[in-house]
């Protein structure tokens, strides 16, 4: 899924702690590496949190709580968390001075890998938890607050989205018109180059009943985007009244929630990609025209070695499918180069799948070992310096397809819901139904309304638009 942050920063060391802060409600930092899944995490968490007396702080130096919510899929990923709390132990001690107590936890897939380790390298860290945890999040905080090292790292997705609390409707205006919705989690395809199946778990689907109660409180808060999540999120199932619903079926429901004026759904996986989820693409007005789709390579035999579970020309077979229910859709992905065994004819095949997609955005990346995955043993292993060349050339095609794929949308007319202000005066921005941000003349009297605008120009990664 889409890398949506970055590491701690830097943190100031002279911010003096306010003598009353001893009396103050406590405060809580969070602070989210990785994909949107994580950022669901990260507010869930501050929402059981806020229930047990804490408040939300945006300044580390000012939090009596400091949690990492981390991510396992990039290279290093432990080590910049190790990084991350060497700066944040200074924070501790010099609070410890003046007899205030700061703890530090790491949640996430880091946690759930590393757990044991983390709490061996890291002894300033109080308190690790793994991503199936978090309904237990104020319990493991009180007990590691009286000076327990407490190590959570369970399997029990089912018992954590029964007993996370929800939001309340003024937590959920506060976080914008634009909502994720988690109904999904873990893998079941075991990719040889992926850690997912390990930190989160084998897929299991949220309840129907859940999600549609969740959505529904997401539409009373005022919520008019809604994007649903899952590591494989077209592997959903569900059932109601006796009745099996798959993913496609879900979105339909979804659609008649009043309110709810766009919805989006990621990460997919080919072989999960059912008819009725492309149905519903040429059917719901509100399903936005954007698939996030992977192919990883295109070469059917590194995509074998990868586990991919699909051959290139399934996958464009899925894509002309997809253009056929709805032709204006744009499609994202994600690619690794330099997979162990990947020759320059492999290379051509995953260029090749790009020329005939035609993306309109995607994500990259040079193949990193993932310590206790498969893909980390192969053998003809290839060098770094032929998978950032071959990384060049292949972001180099991406980019002039997306600015080509920019270019198009000018002069088109959209439907454009106003979410924030602009950087400059006199400006609002909005996303337009393929993802990209769009900057409007307005002010803030408008945010939360729909505009119908047209899209005058485009540049790298925005488009401009004119009221119509």
């Amino acid at each position: 899924m889409e890398q949506v942050s970055s590491p701690v920063d830097a943190v100031a060391d002279n911010q003096e702690h306010d003598a009353a802060g001893s009396t103050a409600l406590k405060k809580v930092f969070v602070k989210t590496y990785g994909c949107q899944m994580n950022v669901y995490d990260s507010e869930r968490m501050e929402d059981a949190l806020t229930q047990d007396g804490y408040v939300k702080t945006d300044d580390i130096n000012d939090a009596d709580l400091v949690l990492l919510n981390t991510c396992h899929i990039r290279e290093k990923a432990a080590e910049k968390v190790y990084s991350a709390v060497g700066r944040i132990r200074k924070i501790k001690e010099k609070h410890a001075k003046q007899g205030r107590q700061v703890t530090i936890g790491i949640t996430g897939c880091v946690a759930q890998a590393e757990g044991k380790e983390i709490m061996r390298r890291a002894p300033a860290v109080d308190l690790v938890a793994g991503p199936q945890t978090y309904h237990d999040i104020s319990k493991m905080v009180a007990r590691a607050e009286k000076g327990e090292r407490v190590i959570s790292t369970d399997w029990l997705i089912e018992e954590k989205f029964a007993k996370l609390p929800a939001p309340t409707k003024k937590q959920t205006i506060a976080r914008g018109l634009a909502a994720f919705l988690t109904v999904q989690e873990g893998c079941d395809k075991f990719c040889t180059f992926c850690v997912v199946p390990y930190t989160r778990g084998a897929e299991v689907s949220r309840s129907v009943n859940q999600i549609l109660d969740e959505a529904n409180r997401l539409a009373d808060a005022g919520v008019k985007e809604v994007t649903l999540l899952g590591q494989n999120v077209n592997a959903w199932h569900g059932s109601l009244d006796g009745q099996k619903w798959n993913l496609g079926e879900l979105l339909y429901r979804l659609s008649d929630i009043d309110g709810i004026e766009r919805l989006r759904y990621t990460t997919s996986h080919p072989i999960d990609m059912e008819q009725s989820l492309i149905d519903a693409h040429r059917d719901l007005p509100k399903l936005m025209p954007y698939l996030h789709l992977p192919v990883q390579a295109g070469s059917d035999r590194i995509l074998k070695a990868m586990n991919r579970h699909h051959t290139k020309d399934q996958y464009l077979q899925i894509i002309e499918r997809v253009r056929q229910a709805r032709d204006d859709m744009a499609i994202s992905g994600d690619f690794i180069v330099g997979f162990p065994g990947e020759t320059e004819e492999d290379f051509e095949e995953t260029l090749d799948v790009i020329r005939q997609v035609k993306y309109a955005s995607a994500f990259s990346f040079k193949y990193s070992p993932r310590p206790g995955t498969p893909g980390a043993d192969l053998d003809h292993q290839v060098s770094d310096e032929v998978a950032s060349e071959r990384l060049t050339r292949l972001q180099a095609l991406l980019r002039e397809q997306m600015t080509e794929f920019n270019q198009s949308c000018v002069g088109k007319e959209i439907d454009l819901l106003i979410e924030k202000r602009g950087k400059r005066e006199g400006q609002v921005l909005g996303r337009s139904p393929w993802l990209q941000t769009v900057v409007v003349s307005g002010d803030a009297s408008e945010i939360s309304k729909t505009l119908r605008v047209k899209v005058s120009e485009a540049g790298p990664a925005s488009l401009n638009a004119v009221r119509i």
